[in-house]
């Protein structure tokens, strides 16, 4: 059997293992990778180095900093106090929409809306207002504000990465060019059309997800700390070619500096590791590679460019590859769908000798609409009994999110990244 149907078969493996969800997400990963190289597809050296990768470093680093202001209750304190100042439900989403934004761009998407699921609907019982009209707000606010940065959400650093291999520059805040209008869209959505879609319902109070954890005891010094060093950290990225510093460095620093200091302790710093995102990028990135290096990558995008048409406009090329990537992430894992949908991306942009960064761009974010149906993404769930949510209810609110999405995306993704510059 030839390397590039052994790849092929993993890939199919992995898309249908990845949907099912019977074998955890990280473990799958690393049977592909390992099957690969037992296979001789790949060498160890190429099985392994997704593992040790500088992205994964950096998740690594990010998932340590976050945590300590997560642990300490910073990220509590900045919630409570931006939401108080709203005086109407409108202005309580769009302020709920603002802070969960700008937070998920710099932090865990999924972190900050577990953080402050509890902190809304500690407002909307005192305040009268229902559940089930500001939480659906937030979680899809924390999938969107994960287009702001590159460590806004662990697929946003395998299209950087993706990138990097074709020796293409990238920026922290590669994404939100595209990612901030996407954000201020979807309030404005909300605040005038998805207001409508919200249910009425009142949302159920007995999740264990809704009650809030006492910071009473935390002292000030370590909040003060947690936000100052994650502040720093950000600074330090947005000015990597300035300070000489690599960005994964950065993160590195910033967790060490907090462990040290006792801002968080040894063993919170390790549980906060999310070694499933780590296993699932790694293995991810040897699929990748074993995908580039067989030719099963330019395979798969020859036979979809065939069904476009003797030489198709890219611009469809970007429709196809946004729709598809899409349609799985609504029924699969964000972070699975993007390391699969990447090298098949730039595969099919290198079939039209067209410039990757729009459609592997395109990629990430599709991955990341994730809005129309409740197992889309961990933030979605959580909501489900907490807003007394139907299926249909995401569907209703998510689906014109979606194409509000896309629009954004085929509008300006061709302007700031030409395919043929």
């Amino acid at each position: 059997m030839s390397p590039t149907t052994i790849t092929l078969l993993f890939l199919l493996f992995a898309v249908v293992s990845f949907i099912l969800e019977k074998i955890p997400l990280g473990l799958t990963a690393t049977i592909v990778a390992l099957g690969l190289n037992l296979t001789g597809v790949l060498d160890s050296s190429a099985t392994f180095a997704g593992y040790v990768n500088s992205n994964v470093i950096l998740c690594v680093g990010m998932f340590v900093v976050g945590q300590a202001l997560f642990e300490t209750g910073m990220a509590n304190k900045i919630g409570g106090i931006v939401t108080k100042f709203a005086k109407s439900e409108r202005m309580l989403i769009i302020a709920i929409m603002v802070i969960v934004g700008v937070m998920s761009g710099f932090l865990s998407n999924t972190g900050t809306a577990a953080v402050l699921i509890p902190v809304v609907c500690g407002i909307a019982d005192e305040s009268g207002y229902s559940r089930s009209r500001l939480l659906m707000p937030l979680v899809f606010a924390a999938a969107l504000g994960g287009n702001l940065s590159i460590i806004g959400a662990p697929g946003n650093l395998m299209g950087v990465n993706a990138l990097q291999e074709l020796g293409l520059a990238t920026s922290f805040f590669m994404y939100a060019p595209v990612g901030i209008p996407m954000l201020l869209l979807g309030i404005v959505y909300f605040v005038f059309i998805g207001y409508r879609f919200l249910p009425a319902g009142s949302g159920s109070g007995e999740a264990v997800t809704g009650v809030q954890d006492d910071f009473s005891d935390v002292p000030q010094w370590k909040q003060t700390v947690s936000l100052l060093v994650l502040i720093l950290v950000i600074l330090a990225m947005i000015f990597e070619d300035k300070i000489g510093i690599k960005i994964q460095v950065s993160a590195c620093i910033g967790a060490a500096i907090l462990v040290l200091c006792g801002v968080i302790s040894e063993k919170a710093a390790l549980q906060s590791i999310d070694l499933k995102v780590v296993l699932l990028f790694g293995g991810s990135l040897a699929l990748a590679s074993a995908l580039e290096t067989t030719g099963a990558g330019t395979l798969i995008a020859d036979k979809i460019v065939g069904l476009l048409g003797t030489s198709p406009n890219p611009i469809i090329l970007l429709l196809v590859i946004f729709v598809v990537t899409c349609v799985l992430t609504n029924f699969m894992s964000n972070t699975a769908t993007t390391a699969l949908m990447v090298p098949i991306a730039v595969s099919l942009a290198n079939s039209l000798g067209a410039d990757p960064r729009a459609v592997v761009i395109a990629t990430v974010i599709a991955g990341s609409c994730a809005y129309a149906t409740p197992i889309g993404m961990p933030a979605n769930t959580m909501v489900v009994g907490l807003g007394g949510y139907k299926f249909n209810d995401y569907v209703k609110s998510g689906l014109p999110l979606i194409l509000v999405s896309f629009v954004v995306c085929m509008i300006l993704l061709p302007i700031l990244y030409p395919f043929y510059p």
